[in-house]
C-alpha cells in the first residue's frame, strides 16, 4: 500500500510537469532542422564532428549530411529520429561523450575502444582504428562479462561501463557497484532536478485543504500518535492542531501547514519522533547567512554574506557555472532553499550522475558536473569543458569544489535568485574560467596560488614603456587601464587585469570621443590620451629624508593640540597621536600609535561615533573631537 501510493504521487508530480516542459519550449526556442543557417547550425556541426557522426565541413548549413548525422545520434541514444534537433537532442548533444560504434566504422573512438579492450584482455589484436570482425567479437565477450545484450555493437550503455572504472576485465568475478555510502554520503535519484522519494512533497497544506495527500498526512500522525480523529482528507481544526503538535515534538517551526520540511520529516526522516519518544527542542531562529545570485548571462554564481546594515553585500564567493540550455533553461525567479541535499544524485532519464546535490526548487538543484556512474574516474570531460557555458537541462553545474562548498555551508531558508537581467561581464568570466582539466586525475590541474591584485595609484605614473593592449591582454597594464577607464566614465566591468569586450567597449568609446580611430585596441597614441594628466605632470624632485622627529609627549587628561581640526586618513600629526592614545584609553584603538590616521583609527572613530550617536563617518571632525576631549576642554555636560 504505502508503494502504490508513492506510485501515485509520482505519476502525479509527472504529470505536473508535463505542461510546465511544453509551455517551456513554446516560449520561443526554435529547433534546428532542415534548411537552417548560421552560427548555430555551425556549433552543431562541430559538435557531431566532435562526436564522429558529421565528416563534413563546417559550413553553417542545415542539409543532408547533417541531418543524417542528427539522425544517426537520435538513433543510438534512443531519441524519436526526426532530424530536428529540438531541445531534448541539443542537450544531450552538448553533453555527450561517444557514439556508437559497429561493424564497418573507422575512427579514433574505434581506436580508443580497441585500446581498452586490449586492457582489459578482451582483444588479442592490434588497436587498428577499424572496427572489424575481432572488435566485434572482443565486444560481444565484454558485454556478456557485464550482462548487457551480447550484440558485439559498442552501443551507449556498453561504452559507458566500459569506462566506468568498475569494468571488469576478463574472467574476474563481479563485485559490488561502488555506493554512495562507500564513497561519502547518500543518493537522490532526480528528474529534472527533482528528488524522487518514496512520498514526494507536490504542495504545502493548511486548513482548509482536500484530498489523498491530507488522507496521508492524517494517517502518518494517526500512526505516530498525534491524530485521533477520522481520517476524512479535510484539513481542519484537529488536523491543523495534530500537525502543530507533531512540529514542535520534532523541533519544528509551529505553524500548523504541513509545509515541504514538515512533510519531509514526516513520511522520509528516519529519525522522525513519536509521541512515545523524548521531543527535540525547537531551534532558536538565527539570521541567514547567506544569499546566492546565479547570473545566466555571465554563467557565475555568485554567494554574498551579511554586512552589518544585515543586508547581502559582502561578496563571499564567485564561482563559474553552467546553467539550462536556450531549450531548456533553468527556472529564473527566487527561491526559498529546503535544505534538502545528497552526497551523489543520479538522472535516469539521461543515465548520468553528479556529486554534492543541493536542491533549489522541484525542477532544479546546484551540483557537480556529472559522471557516467558513481566513480570519481567516471568523469563527463564534456560537462566540466563546457563550464562557463549553457550545457544542462536546467539544474546549476559547477566545479566539484564549487558544488561541495554550497553542499556544506548552503541550508534551509538561503534565498536564490536566478537571473538574466544581469549586464555582460566577459572580464568577470574569464578570471574565473575553470582551469585545464588533469586527465589523469580527472580533476583541475594543479594552479599556482593567485597573485594579489596590483597596486593602482590614482594620477601616478602607469607602467612604463607604453606597449599595445589588446583582446586577450592580462597583465599590469591592462588592470590601470581599467581602473583609468572606470575613474573616467567609460569602464563598468570588473577589474581583472584581463582585456576583453568590456574593456574593449570602453576603449572604443574614449576613442571615438577623442577623434582617435575607433578600434578598441589600446596602442600607444591612445594610451597617451587616456594618461594626458599622468603624462604632463612633472617628477618632484626628490629631497633629502628628513631625520626621524622624537615621537609626540601624550599626558592623559591633559590639553589636546590646538586648535582642533578635523583629520581623516592618511593624516599624519601630533594630533593623531593624541587621537590615538585618547581611543586607546577608551578601548576604541587596539592597534600600533603611530601618528598616522590608519584604517585602525578610522575604525576606532566609527565605533566612538556609533556609540554615542555621532554621525559615523570614521573622520575626526571638530564635533568628534569636542565629544571626544570634553573633560580635558572643560566642556563636558555643557
Amino acid at each position: 500500500m504505502k508503494r502504490l501510493l508513492a506510485c501515485l504521487l509520482l505519476l502525479a508530480m509527472m504529470a505536473a510537469l508535463l505542461p510546465a516542459l511544453s509551455e517551456e519550449d513554446a516560449a520561443g526556442y526554435q529547433p534546428l532542422q532542415y534548411g537552417d543557417k548560421g552560427e548555430t547550425v555551425e556549433t552543431l556541426q562541430q559538435c557531431l564532428i566532435d562526436l564522429g557522426y558529421y565528416t563534413g565541413k563546417v559550413t553553417g548549413n542545415f542539409l543532408k549530411a547533417t541531418r543524417a548525422a542528427v539522425e544517426q545520434f537520435q538513433k543510438d541514444y534512443d531519441l524519436d529520429v526526426t532530424g530536428v534537433v529540438d531541445g531534448e537532442t541539443e542537450v544531450l548533444l552538448l553533453n555527450a561523450e561517444y557514439r556508437a560504434l559497429r561493424y564497418g566504422i573507422d575512427g579514433e573512438d574505434v581506436k580508443k575502444l580497441q585500446e581498452q579492450l586490449i586492457r582489459l584482455g578482451y582483444l588479442r589484436t592490434k588497436a587498428t582504428g577499424k572496427y572489424r570482425d575481432a572488435t566485434v567479437s572482443a565486444v560481444k565477450e565484454f558485454q556478456k562479462q557485464h550482462s548487457l545484450e551480447a550484440t558485439g555493437e559498442a552501443t551507449i550503455a556498453t561504452l559507458r561501463v566500459l569506462y566506468s572504472g568498475y569494468a571488469l576485465a576478463k574472467g574476474a568475478q563481479p563485485t559490488a557497484t561502488p555506493d554512495p555510502a562507500s564513497m561519502g554520503g547518500d543518493m537522490v535519484i532526480a528528474g529534472d532536478g527533482e528528488a524522487l522519494e518514496d512520498y514526494a512533497y507536490l504542495n504545502q497544506l493548511s486548513r482548509g485543504s482536500t484530498g489523498e495527500e491530507v488522507k496521508m498526512v492524517q494517517s502518518r500522525l494517526k500512526e505516530l500518535g498525534f491524530f485521533d480523529g477520522p481520517v476524512s482528507g479535510n484539513y481542519m481544526n484537529q488536523t491543523l492542531a495534530s500537525v502543530k503538535a507533531f512540529q514542535e515534538h520534532n523541533g519544528l517551526h509551529v505553524t500548523g501547514v504541513t509545509d515541504e520540511e514538515t512533510w519531509n520529516v514526516m513520511f522520509n526522516d528516519e529519525h522522525v519522533l513519536s509521541t512515545s519518544a523524548t521531543a527535540r527542542p525547537t531551534p532558536v531562529p538565527t539570521p541567514v547567512p547567506y544569499a546566492i545570485t546565479v547570473d545566466v548571462t555571465n554563467q557565475i554564481t555568485f554567494v554574498y554574506g551579511l554586512d552589518e546594515n544585515g543586508e547581502y553585500t559582502v561578496p563571499v564567493k564567485q564561482m563559474i557555472c553552467s546553467t539550462g540550455t536556450e531549450a531548456t533553461p533553468s527556472d529564473l525567479g527566487d527561491f526559498v532553499l529546503s535544505g534538502r541535499n545528497a552526497r551523489w544524485c543520479y538522472f535516469p532519464a539521461y543515465g548520468s550522475h553528479a556529486q554534492y546535490w543541493t536542491k533549489i526548487n522541484e525542477y532544479i538543484a546546484f551540483h557537480s558536473v556529472t559522471y557516467s556512474a558513481v566513480d570519481y574516474d567516471a568523469l563527463n570531460v564534456k560537462s566540466y569543458n563546457r563550464l562557463g557555458r549553457r550545457a544542462s537541462h536546467g539544474c546549476v553545474r559547477l566545479l566539484v569544489s564549487d558544488a561541495q562548498w554550497i553542499y556544506e555551508n548552503i541550508r534551509e531558508g538561503v534565498v536564490v535568485t536566478i537571473t538574466e537581467d544581469l549586464p555582460r561581464d566577459e572580464e568577470l568570466a574569464k578570471s574565473l574560467a575553470a582551469p585545464p582539466l588533469n586527465e589523469a586525475r580527472n580533476g583541475p590541474s594543479v594552479t599556482p596560488e593567485p597573485t594579489p591584485a596590483p597596486e593602482y595609484v590614482s594620477g601616478a605614473m602607469p607602467p612604463q614603456p607604453f606597449r599595445e593592449l589588446k583582446r586577450g591582454s592580462n597583465n599590469e597594464a591592462v588592470y590601470w587601464l581599467q581602473c583609468k577607464l572606470k575613474e573616467m566614465g567609460y569602464y563598468e566591468g570588473t577589474i581583472t587585469g584581463g582585456y576583453y569586450q568590456g574593456t574593449t567597449n570602453a576603449v572604443k568609446a574614449f576613442q571615438k570621443d577623442n577623434k582617435i580611430r575607433a578600434t578598441g585596441i589600446a596602442d600607444k597614441r591612445t594610451l597617451e590620451a587616456i594618461y594626458i594628466e599622468e603624462l604632463t605632470t612633472p617628477t618632484p624632485v626628490p629631497t633629502a629624508t628628513p631625520a626621524p622627529t622624537p615621537e609626540p609627549e601624550y599626558i592623559s587628561g591633559g590639553q589636546p593640540p590646538l586648535p582642533l581640526r578635523q583629520m581623516r586618513r592618511k593624516d599624519t600629526g601630533e594630533d593623531v597621536y593624541w587621537l590615538q592614545r585618547k581611543l586607546q584609553e577608551l578601548g576604541y584603538f587596539t592597534g600600533t600609535v603611530s601618528g598616522t590616521y590608519c584604517e585602525d583609527t578610522v575604525n576606532a572613530v566609527k565605533a566612538y561615533q556609533k556609540d554615542n550617536s555621532l554621525t559615523v563617518d570614521g573622520a575626526a571632525g571638530p564635533k568628534t573631537l569636542s565629544h571626544l576631549y570634553a573633560e580635558e576642554l572643560g566642556t563636558a555636560g555643557k
